[in-house]
């Protein structure tokens, strides 16, 4: 595919007068990495207890998640804009007020009991992410050398992944702590019976949305009275040109790597958004969908272990080849738990959180290198991409319809193996003369 002239390797942007150095501004940033990695996981626990409340199909259910990422598709790009306009900071303080706004519709959504309404509510909670995704991403990949962009944000992702990790354990508490009745087990019960299970159902929803959106205020609140590094060099207020979506595309690992999050995001969400429902069937574990959101904590941990680890492997070795070498392995991974029953099953699908960990950081990073003003347009594509996580889900929940939930892990399979692809060979950077140009057919 044609390349667009590159641009040299950038060097690290010295910090503002007045701004807090670098370790606080990555410190502070990383608590808004550990919110949305919270919320995003702790609708793996809202599945299951949406899927019986309203007694959905694997298809419908997965509309969660198909509401969830479709956002991103949809408000990538008015949040890439949004960025360019406010800059990083300011950015990430819409996000998470927009992210607020969202938690708090899940009151009025559960007191309705309309499914269509926690939709509505997912929605603008994942309008705010996306805004979140468009600005930290890239500012903390740029908050530093580039060298070590990749370890960078593999280590802010790490806080990421403890939210993730305590989210299932969280919402399996007070959201499947209840046993969601049949319509025809509700239908015997009494008038006052009936309001009473439907108000309980309700509070088991509302209290959590509610303490989280009023954590999200308090932290857009602490973000917007630091004063961070903005970094301006590195957005599109400092360059007169109008850049577009096409130049940056035109980068051969811009467009590789739009690919790769599309993919990788599908089968991490998917794999996640499964498990609980996987693990209660009866020859794969045959246990409480409760009891198996400890199992998603767990798949969760794992990946929070490998980013705390791939920090450190990712400054000393190849964040190419590192990232094709995971994503095989949980090829295999994939391929046993398909294979076999129990335990075996179960601790094989558990374990693709370990490999999962360095993978979209890496992603990420690679895909970002030598852009210059191009980032937030290239960030915007990215963050756009993880639509596959709306749909790759979706396409799997309906394939599990068809043909059964274990042999529809193939999907997620197949995403690694792009993963493969992209690693050893679609990351490639093109090579640069020395005035920066590129080296056509390099």
């Amino acid at each position: 595919m044609p390349i667009s002239p590159g641009l040299p390797p950038r060097a690290a942007q010295p910090v503002e007068a007045g701004s807090v150095n670098r370790g606080v501004a990555l410190a502070v940033v990383t608590s808004i990495f550990f919110m949305w990695g919270f919320l995003t996981c702790l609708n793996d626990i809202l599945i299951p207890h949406l899927k019986a409340v309203f007694e959905l199909n694997y298809t419908r259910a997965m509309l969660v998640q198909f509401t969830f990422f479709g956002a991103y598709f949809l408000m990538s790009l008015p949040a890439g804009r949004l960025v360019a306009r406010l800059g990083y900071k300011k950015g990430i303080v819409a996000g998470l007020a927009i992210a607020g706004i969202g938690a708090l519709g899940f009151w009025p959504a559960a007191s309705l009991r309309v499914y269509e309404a926690f939709l509505a509510a997912l929605f603008v909670l994942a309008s705010g992410i996306t805004v979140l995704q468009v600005a930290a991403n890239p500012y903390v990949a740029l908050l530093g050398p580039e060298s070590t962009s990749s370890s960078r944000l593999t280590l802010a992702q790490a806080l990421n992944s403890l939210g993730t990790t305590l989210a299932p354990f969280f919402g399996g508490l007070l959201i499947l702590s209840n046993t969601v009745m049949s319509s025809e087990q509700l239908a015997a019960l009494g008038p006052a019976e009936q309001a009473a299970y439907r108000a309980q159902e309700a509070q088991s929803v509302q209290g959590p949305y509610l303490l989280l959106a009023v954590v999200l205020f308090v932290l857009a609140v602490v973000v917007y009275l630091f004063r961070l590094p903005s970094l301006a060099s590195t957005t599109e207020q400092a360059d007169h040109q109008k850049h577009t979506l096409g130049q940056a595309l035109r980068h051969r690992h811009v467009f590789f790597g739009v690919g790769a999050i599309f993919f990788y995001v599908g089968a991490e969400v998917a794999i996640g958004s499964l498990m609980v429902n996987y693990f209660s069937l009866p020859k794969i574990g045959g246990i409480t969908e409760q009891q198996a959101a400890h199992y998603l904590g767990l798949y969760w941990m794992l990946a929070m272990i490998g980013r705390f680890a791939g920090s450190v492997l990712l400054a000393k070795l190849s964040p190419n080849k590192l990232l094709a070498a995971f994503a095989g392995v949980n090829m295999l991974l994939l391929a046993t738990s398909m294979s076999s029953s129990g335990a075996l099953a179960m601790y094989s699908l558990v374990s693709i959180g370990l490999f999962n960990s360095i993978m979209f950081p890496t992603i990420f990073a690679l895909s970002i290198e030598r852009l210059g003003p191009l980032t937030n347009k290239a960030s915007s594509l990215l963050i756009m991409a993880i639509v596959g996580g709306a749909l790759v889900p979706f396409l799997q929940g309906a394939l599990a319809d068809r043909i059964g939930l274990q042999p529809s892990f193939v999907l997620p399979l197949l995403c690694y193996g792009y993963i493969v692809f992209f690693g050893l060979s679609g990351s490639r950077l093109p090579a640069l003369r020395k005035d920066g140009s590129v080296v056509e057919g390099a």
